[in-house]
C-alpha cells in the first residue's frame, strides 16, 4: 500500500523527536501555550460555527456540551499543559540495570513508541491534550477528530504547529479530516506504530479488524456504582449523584446503579429524589419499582452506555452477585463500591475486572488529569501495555542498551567470562 505523505512525514519526524532533549520538548509546549492564548478568539469563533452547524443538525444536548470550546475549556487545556511541563521527562528512564559479566552492563531504558494515530470524538479539547502528551513523550501524532468539530480542530492544530515551529520537526503532528483518511491510516503499517481509537466497542472492534497496526482501544464506558449493605446512606447518595450527573456524555459516568437488597428501602427514595432534582430519568427492575416510582428497566438497559441523563437501577442479593453482574455487563472501564466494610472493599477491589476499581468515591475520577498524568489520550480497557487513563507512561516503550568492552559470547562458552547477572 502506498505510504501517504502525512504518514511518511510523521515517521521521519518521530526519529527527530526521539533525539530531542526534555528542555526542547518543554520549550515547544510553552510555545504552544503562547500560541493558544494568542489565537483564542479565532478558535472560539470557529467553534461557534461548529456549534451552530451541530445545533442545526440537532446534535444531542450532552454531545453539544462536549463540542463546546470556550474560555473554560481553554483554561483547562492550558492548565493541562502546565501540569505536563511540571512532570518529569518520561524518556531515558532506566528501569533495569544489570551486570551480565564483568564489564558488560545491560540497561532497560524508556523511549517513545514512535508514530501514534488517534481517532477521537467531538471534544476539540482532546486534540490539544493528545498532541501535547505525544509531544512530551517524544511521539509524532496523527489526529482524526469528529466531523462536527472540524473547524475548531483546524484552528487548534494551526496554533499547535505555530507554537512548536522552529523547535519540533515538520510533520510531528497532523490533522486528518475524512473517513478516507481513517481508512488510509489503517493501511500505513510501515509508518504508524500504534492506533488509539476512542469510541464504542463496535467502532474499536472495526478498527482492530481492519488493520495490522497494533491497536490500544479506548472503548465505551459502561460504569457501575454498587451500594453495599454497609454503606453510609448519605455518602452513597452524594457519590451516586456525582457519578451520574457531574457530566453526562462522558465515558466515566455511572450508567447502572446496583443496590444491595438490605439497604434499598433506606437508600433508594432519597437517591431517586436527588437524581430527579438533577433531571435524571430513573429506570429500575421490578423490585426497585416496588420501592420507588420509576420506568421499567429491561435487559437492554444493563448493556447500554446512555451518555445521557438516564440511570438504570438493579437490586442484588450479595456482593458476589454485584461483582458477577459488573464483570458480565460492564465494559471493564471503571466501577465503584460504597461500603464501610473493609472485607467487602477488598473483595470488590480484587474481584472486579476493570481498569479502575474504586472504593467510596465517584467513577468520575477516572481521568488522566485527575490522576496527575497531565491529561490522557484515552482510557484503555484492555490489559496489555497500558490500562486505565493513558498518560505519558502509556505512550512510552523501552529498549535495551548493552554496554560492553570487547566481550563475546564465545568468551562465555569457553569459560573465559562467567555470567554474574548482578543488579547494579
Amino acid at each position: 500500500m502506498e505510504q501517504k505523505s502525512w504518514a511518511k512525514a510523521a515517521r521521519q519526524a518521530s526519529y527527530a523527536l526521539a533525539a530531542l532533549t526534555a528542555e526542547e520538548r518543554n520549550a515547544a509546549l510553552r510555545g504552544i501555550q503562547k500560541a493558544l492564548r494568542g489565537h483564542a478568539a479565532e478558535i472560539y469563533a470557529q467553534n461557534e460555527l461548529d456549534m451552530a452547524q451541530a445545533q442545526a443538525e440537532q446534535l444531542a444536548g450532552p454531545l453539544l456540551k462536549r463540542l463546546k470550546f470556550d474560555e473554560k475549556k481553554m483554561a483547562d487545556v492550558l492548565s493541562g499543559l502546565d501540569s505536563l511541563l511540571r512532570l518529569p521527562d518520561p524518556l531515558g528512564r532506566v528501569t533495569l540495570a544489570r551486570e551480565l559479566t564483568p564489564g558488560l552492563n545491560l540497561y532497560r531504558v524508556s523511549c517513545p513508541i514512535g508514530v501514534i494515530g488517534v481517532i477521537f470524538e467531538s471534544r476539540p479539547d482532546a486534540l490539544a491534550q493528545i498532541a501535547s502528551l505525544c509531544l512530551k513523550s517524544g511521539n509524532a501524532a496523527l489526529l482524526k477528530g469528529g466531523r462536527e468539530a472540524l473547524r475548531t480542530n483546524r484552528a487548534l492544530m494551526a496554533a499547535l504547529l505555530e507554537g512548536a515551529a522552529g523547535i519540533l520537526p515538520e510533520g510531528w503532528a497532523a490533522l486528518l479530516e475524512t473517513r478516507d483518511d481513517v481508512n488510509d491510516m489503517l493501511t500505513q503499517d510501515q509508518s504508524i506504530d500504534l492506533i488509539i481509537p476512542r469510541g464504542s466497542n463496535a467502532f474499536v472492534r472495526y478498527i482492530m479488524e481492519h488493520t495490522t497496526i497494533p491497536v490500544m482501544g479506548h472503548a465505551e464506558g459502561l460504569c457501575h456504582t454498587y451500594v453495599d449493605r454497609d454503606a453510609d446512606v448519605d455518602m452513597a447518595v452524594k457519590i451516586t449523584v456525582d457519578a451520574k450527573t457531574q457530566a453526562l456524555a462522558v465515558c466515566n459516568a455511572t450508567e447502572t446503579l446496583l443496590v444491595h437488597r438490605d439497604i434499598a428501602a433506606a437508600f433508594l427514595p432519597g437517591c431517586a429524589r436527588a437524581l430527579r432534582e438533577k433531571g435524571v430519568e430513573v429506570r429500575g427492575d421490578a423490585e426497585v419499582r416496588a420501592i420507588i416510582d420509576c420506568r421499567a428497566a429491561d435487559d437492554q438497559d444493563w448493556d447500554t452506555e446512555y451518555l445521557d441523563a438516564i440511570l438504570s437501577i438493579k437490586l442484588v442479593d450479595s456482593l458476589e452477585e454485584a461483582i458477577s453482574f459488573i464483570n458480565r455487563h460492564g465494559s471493564h472501564h471503571t466501577d465503584a463500591i460504597i461500603t464501610n466494610d473493609p472485607a467487602a472493599q477488598r473483595r470488590f477491589l480484587t474481584g472486579v475486572d476493570s481498569a479502575g476499581v474504586y472504593v467510596n468515591c465517584s467513577t468520575r475520577f477516572a481521568d488522566g488529569f485527575r490522576y496527575g498524568f497531565g491529561a490522557e489520550v484515552g482510557i484503555a480497557t484492555g490489559k496489555l501495555h497500558a490500562r486505565g487513563p493513558v498518560g505519558l507512561d502509556g505512550l512510552c516503550t523501552y529498549k535495551y542498551h548493552l554496554i560492553g568492552s570487547g566481550q563475546t559470547v564465545e568468551d562465555t562458552v569457553n569459560g573465559t567470562l562467567k555470567y554474574t547477572h548482578r543488579d547494579l
